[in-house]
């Protein structure tokens, strides 16, 4: 098949946070188009709010077709098959019925009080440093990391270490197809070695104990798929979150009308927050590439069985057909029907949660430091090179 018309991918941003140009002309042009990813291979990128749906939501695009060592991929790396990221029902059923009660509302409401000492802290450190600041070390890192450590047990004097490891696991085109692979094993050992550590000294009632004893009551849960579970909530729960509560707090600074009005009107958190999420260019890809199982009929394109479909969130949640002035940043927008979390039955465990963390870290940033304003000019600030984008630093004063 000729693949010559295929574009590059990622696209190239033409400013920080910003959607590249392309992504427009596809939606309005080409919304299933031929791209070919820096590892070599091609796939279907998928633009429009309704086609984005249909792939997430149609059991014909598998996740578990996309983790097979021969599948066509963005990442040098295959994804693990053992992680419930890469499984379709029933074995992604399986292992989510074992975590899906400690992500439901009730449960992540219990950890309201933790979320708001922790946010409370790091911005009590930061009026008494007084400013500059730099607003990812002090708070949207930390946060994330702290909440996270607390829901699975997991050590937070340890963050250095697994952070860095899940830096490189999501690097693209930094680090090499070895560095990848041993920043996977180091954090799946060190995984492991706490595991073991709860097994002989259990303590607490926290998610990998829970785990834990799902797999010694027999749960169809392997050693490995708890291992790598583990992984996955680990980093699942800090990143993402991380990344799109910087890059909502650049927003706002950009229009501190807007900061200004928050804080005089807290009610509007709420909403603000759906479009910092619905607003968020984290993901340079925007989605999580899966693979036809059989000839599909998409967007007037026929997807061949064993091509790599890539659902492209991030314009879904820019398509005009959906949203009024969809490149516009509205904090008081009512009709907001955005896809940051999925949709189907990857639809994110950790949604309840990261709305937690960003409606309660907004709520009291912009409560305590209304004046809040850029500390240096946008143009010194600066990206990951990764598949989440995140700010390496946010210096604000007040």
């Amino acid at each position: 098949m000729d693949h010559s018309d295929a574009l590059p991918f990622p696209f190239t941003a033409p400013g920080l946070l910003e959607m590249a140009p392309e992504w427009a002309e596809l939606r309005r042009s080409r919304p299933v188009a031929r791209v070919r990813f820096v590892t070599g291979d091609t796939g279907w990128l998928v633009t429009r709010h309704e086609d984005v749906r249909t792939v997430l939501t149609d059991p014909r695009f598998s996740r578990a077709a996309a983790a097979r060592p021969d599948a066509p991929r963005m990442r040098p790396l295959a994804a693990d098959g053992a992680s419930i990221l890469a499984m379709d029902p029933p074995e992604h059923t399986r292992l989510h019925k074992l975590v899906a009660r400690a992500f439901g509302k009730k449960h992540i409401e219990r950890l309201r009080p933790c979320v708001e000492q922790t946010t409370a802290s790091a911005l009590d450190a930061m009026e008494k440093q007084g400013p500059p600041a730099d607003l990812v070390a002090v708070l949207c890192m930390p946060l994330p990391v702290a909440v996270i450590c607390q829901l699975l047990g997991v050590p937070y004097a340890d963050r250095e270490r697994f952070c860095h490891w899940a830096d490189v696991m999501l690097s693209l085109g930094s680090h090499t197809p070895e560095q990848v692979r041993g920043a996977r094993a180091d954090i799946a050992r060190y995984l492991a070695e706490l595991i073991e550590a709860k097994r002989r000294e259990p303590a607490g009632e926290d998610l990998l104990a829970t785990l834990i004893d799902a797999r010694e009551a027999g749960e169809s849960l392997s050693e490995h798929e708890l291992v790598v579970f583990g992984v996955t909530l680990l980093i699942a729960g800090y990143h993402t979150t991380s990344s799109t509560l910087a890059n909502g707090a650049l927003q706002l600074l950009r229009r501190p009308e807007a900061l200004a009005r928050l804080a005089r009107h807290p009610e509007g958190v709420a909403a603000a927050v759906e479009e910092i999420l619905r607003f968020s260019t984290a993901g340079v890809n925007g989605g999580t590439i899966r693979v036809a199982t059989e000839d599909v009929e998409l967007g007037g394109v026929l997807v061949r069985a064993g091509e790599a479909v890539l659902p492209a969130i991030t314009s879904a949640n820019r398509d005009e057909h959906v949203f009024a002035d969809a490149d516009a940043f509205d904090p008081g927008r009512e009709d907001n029907p955005h896809l940051a979390f999925g949709l189907g039955v990857h639809y994110c465990l950790g949604s309840q949660l990261a709305r937690l963390e960003l409606t309660v870290a907004v709520e009291q940033l912009v409560r305590r430091f209304p004046g809040l304003r850029p500390a240096v000019p946008e143009e010194e600030l600066t990206l990951t090179p990764a598949v989440i984008r995140n700010l390496t630093a946010l210096p604000v004063t007040w």
